[in-house]
């Protein structure tokens, strides 16, 4: 990794990005959900229902969900039968996840403060992996990667939902204007955070693209790995095995 990293637009040293996304989802977490909502016109929600049917989760399978504070992903993999750890760098983002939880009446998860870089459990202990919207916000995203790889079993699967760049001719444009203009203003307007949201904003564009991203996951041991679109690539599922 050098020694400088992407904040947004920004390029900052790279020991600086991670206390500073801890802020930006420190001061977004009790809004994180309404914004999604906002941002996408719901449409995260149809997405991550697609994307844990991609996962295909069983009863018995122990999963990990990185980046999950929320708890988005995990609710709808438990409902599947899966054993879920909930694992988040931010303990503002576990504190929403475990509050929503605990007001639907959802027990049996387990949430683990943890760093995507430097996981702590042990080798070959997960069925599956999950990621969605956190992959981009990683000061390392190789070292997550290897993480990812090290602690699934051998026959276990990785999967990530993360927002790309869209291939659809015009509406690349639109969704440019659109966010650049409008995101920050609903940020302002609904969680009293326009630079937050920009930064979110931001780090879209700054992630590698589709077949760049899908390199890394290879490189970092993965086999048959496979990115499926959305919206042309606006947002893409990523796979692979471990072998």
């Amino acid at each position: 990794m050098s020694d400088t990293v992407s904040f947004g637009y920004e390029n900052i040293p790279a020991s600086e990005k991670t206390a500073r996304v801890g802020g930006v989802f420190t001061n977004v977490a009790s809004r994180y959900d309404l914004m999604n909502d906002a941002m996408s016109g719901g449409m995260h929600r149809v997405w991550k229902d697609r994307f844990v049917r991609r996962v295909k989760p069983r009863a018995g399978e122990q999963v990990l969900d990185m980046a999950g504070g929320t708890g988005d992903i995990a609710f709808r993999l438990q409902r599947e039968g899966a054993s879920v750890t909930v694992a988040d760098i931010n303990p503002a983002m576990l504190e929403v996840g475990m509050k929503r939880a605990q007001e639907r009446g959802i027990d049996g998860l387990v949430w683990t403060e943890a760093n995507a870089e430097v996981l702590t459990f042990p080798d070959r202990f997960f069925d599956a992996y999950t990621i969605a919207f956190g992959i981009r916000n990683v000061t390392d995203i190789p070292a997550a990667l290897r993480e990812a790889h090290r602690v699934l079993r051998r026959g276990g699967r990785f999967f990530c939902l993360e927002f790309s760049t869209t291939t659809w001719p015009g509406f690349k444009e639109l969704y440019d204007a659109y966010s650049h203009r409008l995101v920050p203003r609903l940020g302002q307007l609904l969680a009293d955070d326009a630079d937050s949201y920009r930064y979110l904003i931001e780090s879209i564009r700054r992630f590698p693209d589709m077949p760049k991203f899908e390199g890394m996951i290879r490189e970092a041991g993965f086999v048959q790995t496979k990115v499926e679109p959305l919206l042309g690539g606006l947002v893409a599922i990523h796979s692979g095995w471990k072998i």
